[in-house]
C-alpha cells in the first residue's frame, strides 16, 4: 500500500496559493484515477483506490502546511505503510515554475512541511516530488510569496506540472522510483 500526500493549507482563503500545489496535484491524481478524496480520517480528506494492483490512499492533510507530519504520521501508523511507500508532494521556491524534482530521501531544504513530516515519521526516507513555483523577489516576504496566487500568465505552466506530478505518482507505484527521476528530473 502506498499513502500519496499533497500537502497544502485548508479552507478557501488558501485556494490556488502557491503552498498548495500539493492539493491541486493530489485533485487532478483522485480525477485521473477515479478516487473521491472525501474521507475525513487522520485529519486528512483522503480516499482510497488502485493503481494497477496496488492499494493507495490518496491524502490532503488538513493541519496547515506546517504540521503536515502529524496527519501522515498518524495515517502511516493506522495503516502500517513503511516510510518508502509515502510519496508526499508539495512546493518548492529553489526550482523554476512547473519544474519537477523526485527524490527518494533527504532533507527537509527548509520545507516546513516536509521537516514536520520528518519529525513524525523519524526518518527522512521517504519519497517527495517537489513541484516549483519559481524564486521569491528578494523584496517578498517567504510567507506572502508562497500564500500568493499565480500570475495568470502561469496558470497553465502549473496546470501542467500538476498532470506532472500526478503521472510521477502513478510511474513511481508502478514502475519505480528510478524510472520516475528519469522520466521527470529534468530541465523545462
Amino acid at each position: 500500500m502506498y499513502i500519496i500526500a499533497g500537502l497544502g493549507n485548508p479552507s478557501r482563503e488558501y485556494e490556488k496559493t502557491r503552498h498548495n500545489v500539493g492539493f491541486e496535484a493530489i485533485d487532478f491524481l483522485a480525477d485521473k484515477l477515479g478516487i473521491l478524496v472525501t474521507d475525513k480520517k487522520h485529519r486528512a480528506f483522503s480516499g482510497m483506490g488502485m493503481i494497477g494492483t496496488e492499494k493507495v490512499i490518496l491524502s490532503k492533510p488538513q493541519t496547515y502546511m506546517n504540521l503536515s507530519g502529524e496527519s501522515i504520521g498518524s495515517m502511516a501508523d493506522y495503516y502500517k505503510v513503511e516510510p518508502d511507500h509515502i510519496i508526499v508532494i508539495c512546493d518548492d521556491i529553489n526550482l523554476e515554475e512547473g519544474q519537477l524534482r523526485i527524490r527518494a530521501k533527504g532533507s527537509a531544504g527548509g520545507h516546513n512541511g516536509l521537516k514536520n513530516i520528518i519529525s513524525h515519521l523519524g526518518t527522512q526516507e521517504f519519497l517527495r516530488i517537489r513541484v516549483g513555483v519559481g524564486e521569491k523577489p528578494k523584496e517578498m516576504d517567504l510567507a506572502d510569496y508562497v500564500l500568493g496566487r499565480f500570475p495568470k500568465a502561469q496558470e497553465a505552466i502549473m496546470e501542467e506540472a500538476y498532470g506532472a506530478a500526478a503521472e510521477a505518482s502513478i510511474m513511481i507505484v508502478s514502475d519505480g522510483a528510478d524510472a520516475a527521476m528519469n522520466q521527470y528530473n529534468r530541465k523545462k
